[in-house]
């Protein structure tokens, strides 16, 4: 990456108490305007990553940077970090506590004693980025799974954040749910908001991210989504399948239909595009 990093982390440790350390001297970085996908197997520092970035946790040693500068752990610190980054946890259920969907979205903007009629309008910004506007009345107890994921993610955007850490937002929702979530959180990359997102699931990561960050035992890699979610080794190591748009862009490469240097399909539809194309001809030879 050429251009300097909004967030990063510099040689980063931590354990939890009494336990061996979960990331040790970890570099990691988070690019303006790159989706990036956090990939790695259950105990591999994801949870703990994502809390490093957004606060939650500090590093025993290293540090935290937003755009070159370290991260002060006081009240003014936190603030600048807060507004800057916001974390989304897997279970909206651990995130959601008012009584109705827009006074749960107003928590964070009031926490910043904005006026009244600033934390109205970024109520009204978030519930209509997030599609849920009908539901800001709503009590938080009467929304459906979706729903409640949606709502949290809107505590979250009324901050206005830079960089949007989302953890598995796509787990437990249908098909629709997923296809619906990832439309808004295109809306939101093209509004200016870079978005982080640790799942677990490899086709998604590469249809989805710019940019994947494999956590394994010796550290982590990241790069292009196409390349690194294409790497076996550390696939193994972090726990993961090859995707499928890898596996069959090399079925299509052996076959030659696929001779471009293109990372090839990143979705079905794409894949169906392929195979509705006439394959090259091959010079008859004499």
């Amino acid at each position: 990456m050429s251009e300097p990093a909004l967030v990063a982390l510099r040689g980063a440790s931590f354990a939890y108490e009494d336990g061996p350390a979960v990331l040790s001297g970890l570099d990691f970085e988070v690019h303006v305007g790159r989706a990036l996908a956090l990939l790695g197997r259950n105990g591999s520092g994801k949870t703990t990553l994502m809390r490093l970035l957004s606060g939650g946790l500090r590093p025993d040693e290293g540090e935290l940077r937003v755009e070159g500068r370290p991260v002060t752990y006081d009240r003014k610190g936190l603030t600048r970090l807060r507004t800057t980054v916001q974390l989304v946890v897997q279970d909206p259920d651990d995130q959601l506590f008012a009584a109705s969907v827009a006074q749960d979205v107003s928590f964070g903007p009031l926490n910043l004693g904005l006026p009244d009629t600033e934390v109205r309008a970024r109520i009204e910004e978030a519930l209509a980025a997030l599609d849920i506007t009908a539901l800001a009345d709503r009590p938080t107890h009467l929304l459906s799974y979706g729903q409640r994921k949606r709502t949290a993610i809107a505590g979250a955007v009324a901050m206005r954040p830079r960089v949007l850490i989302l953890d598995e937002p796509t787990a437990g929702l249908d098909p629709d749910g997923q296809e619906r979530l990832l439309a808004i959180l295109g809306r939101l990359r093209e509004s200016g908001t870079t978005v982080v997102m640790a799942t677990h699931d490899v086709d998604l990561a590469l249809r989805w991210a710019d940019d994947a960050t494999l956590l394994t035992p010796s550290g982590a890699s990241t790069g292009p989504a196409a390349t690194t979610l294409a790497r076996t080794d550390l696939l193994r190591q972090a726990g993961l399948r090859l995707p499928w748009g890898v596996a069959a862009a090399q079925l299509l490469r052996v076959h030659g239909l696929l001779t471009d240097p293109s990372p090839g399909p990143r979705t079905a539809e794409e894949l169906a595009a392929l195979a509705a194309t006439p394959a090259p001809t091959v010079p008859a030879e004499g």
